[in-house]
């Protein structure tokens, strides 16, 4: 007896997310801390907002690990990275440029 292969048809997505695609990935611009880890960076962005009592103009700074895939970015780069899935605990960016060595 010859089975013969399913062709079943995964479910139809909802209308509103094939409408609206995919959303726009986060990026951010920033410098890198430290590359010593084996494709993962960690990249350091400066952000400048208004102090929400006093309205004085404060830099937040704020740390993200990256991958890395060719370890191409080393400490003191300036690079972009973008938001990805969930690459391992504290990683959910990735690299997409090296703007300035």
């Amino acid at each position: 007896m010859v089975e013969q292969a399913s062709t079943a048809q995964p479910p139809p997505l909802p209308s509103a997310v094939l409408a609206a695609g995919r959303a726009t990935r986060k990026t951010r611009v920033g410098e890198v801390v430290s590359s010593s880890m084996n494709k993962t960076i960690v990249v350091r962005t400066t952000t400048r907002v208004p102090h929400p009592k006093f309205g004085k103009i404060v830099k937040q700074q704020r740390k993200f690990y990256a991958h890395d895939e060719e370890n191409k970015a080393k400490t003191g780069d300036h690079v972009r990275i973008m938001e990805t899935r969930p690459l391992s605990k504290l990683k959910r960016w990735r690299l997409v440029e090296v703007l300035k060595k």
